[in-house]
This record gives C-alpha cells, sequence and structure tokens, in this order.
C-alpha cells in the first residue's frame, strides 16, 4: 500500500509542476488551483506513505519520479531543451530511484 502511496504522490507532483508552469505563464485562478492541489495531494499522500515504508526511502524515491517526471512533462510540453546532458542525467535519476526501490 505505501508504494502506491508514493505512486499517487508523485502523480500529484506531477499536476503541481503543470500548475506551476501554467501560473508562471499567466496567473489564472485554475492555473493556481492546479498547482496548489498537486502539490497538496502529492504531500498528503507522502504522509500517507510513511506510515508503510521508510521516510528516507520513500522521500528518495518521491522526489526521483517527480523530478524525473517534471523533466519529461517540461521537455515533452513545454519545449525545454533535449541535451544529451539532461537525457543523460535523467536516466541516471530513473536508474536510482529504480535501485532505491530494489533495495528496500
Amino acid at each position: 500500500m505505501g508504494w502506491l502511496y508514493v505512486l499517487i504522490a508523485a502523480s500529484s507532483e506531477l499536476v503541481g509542476v503543470i500548475g506551476l508552469k501554467k501560473y508562471s505563464q499567466k496567473k489564472t485562478v485554475s492555473s493556481g488551483l492546479l498547482y496548489l492541489a498537486g502539490f497538496g495531494g502529492g504531500f498528503a499522500f507522502l504522509y500517507l506513505a510513511f506510515h508503510y515504508l521508510q521516510v528516507s526511502i520513500a522521500y528518495a524515491v518521491w522526489i526521483g519520479i517527480g523530478t524525473a517526471g517534471a523533466v519529461l512533462v517540461n521537455m515533452i510540453f513545454f519545449g525545454e531543451s533535449r541535451s544529451a546532458g539532461r537525457i543523460i542525467s535523467f536516466l541516471l535519476i530513473v536508474v536510482g530511484v529504480v535501485g532505491l526501490k530494489m533495495v528496500s
């Protein structure tokens, strides 16, 4: 159950990242609510995950998924750079998150 909460938290974090990007471009109520609800949901589900998983592992995996997801979303939907260095760094994040999951 804890890993499900971490995945929901990371997904909520991505919603928050999209809301933050949209809010930084145009300050509307809907983008602000998306931003706040996404990050709020992320923290709430991460808190629930702590009841089942070690804080250090759950937090690191949540941050890793959220960071990798934010990079992908911004490269795909918002036109950020797709340089070799960014892609290699993204892959290193994924390898680290998978490694933490495997050892926990």
